[in-house]
């Protein structure tokens, strides 16, 4: 199974989201930014559940000053995967 490349800032997300969800067992760098997020039936998914999503709601507004709200409706599509993430993240920077 091959692994999509990481951006810089994928990285740098990938690393906050270790350490906020405390994931010993897992290496930032070796998080698939195309992989899903949530649930444990897809492959290769870091099988998150809506705590952490709240555990990374919060880790992103401490670095990024970033407000990701429950009741968004993109929420499913934000937190797909590590790079849908990065990339609303980037956008909403702007």
């Amino acid at each position: 199974m091959k692994v999509a490349l990481q951006t810089n800032d994928e990285n740098k997300l990938a690393k906050i989201l270790v350490e906020a969800l405390d994931l010993e067992d897992i290496k930032p760098e070796n998080i698939d930014p195309e992989a899903p997020l949530f649930g444990f039936e897809q492959e290769n998914s870091l099988g998150l559940d809506s705590i952490d999503a709240l555990e990374i709601a919060l880790a992103i507004s401490k670095n990024y000053g970033i407000q990701l709200k429950a009741e968004n409706e993109n929420n499913r599509e934000v937190f797909a995967n590590l790079r849908a993430l990065s990339n609303h993240i980037t956008a909403m920077k702007m």
